[in-house]
C-alpha cells in the first residue's frame, strides 16, 4: 500500500489536489493511504518552498503546483513498480 501525503494549510489548491489525487487513486484502484500534513514544521521537513506538495512513499515529487491526472497516475504506478504509459479510466 502507497502512503501518499499532500502538504498544505488547507488553501484552495492543497484541497483541489487532495480531491485529485482521491478521484484518481478511487478510479484506478490503488492502495494508498493519503495523509494530509497541515503542521509547518512538518512540511518544511521535506524542503518545499511553497505549496501544495505531493509525496508518495516519502518521495517529494510536486511542489507548488497541481500536477495533471496523468501525471499523478503516472507517478503511482512508477511508485508501484509499474513504470511504462498510463492512461486514466
Amino acid at each position: 500500500m502507497l502512503t501518499i501525503k499532500i502538504l498544505g494549510s488547507g488553501c484552495a489548491n492543497c484541497k483541489k489536489l487532495e480531491a485529485l489525487v482521491r478521484q484518481v487513486v478511487e478510479r484506478e484502484n490503488i492502495p494508498a493511504e493519503i495523509v494530509k500534513v497541515t503542521e509547518y514544521p512538518a512540511i518544511m521537513a521535506y524542503g518545499i518552498l511553497s505549496t501544495p506538495g505531493l509525496v508518495i512513499d516519502e518521495k517529494v515529487l510536486s511542489a507548488g503546483r497541481i500536477p495533471s491526472p496523468v501525471q499523478i497516475l503516472q507517478w503511482l504506478n512508477e511508485s508501484l513498480g509499474k513504470p511504462g504509459m498510463v492512461k486514466l479510466g
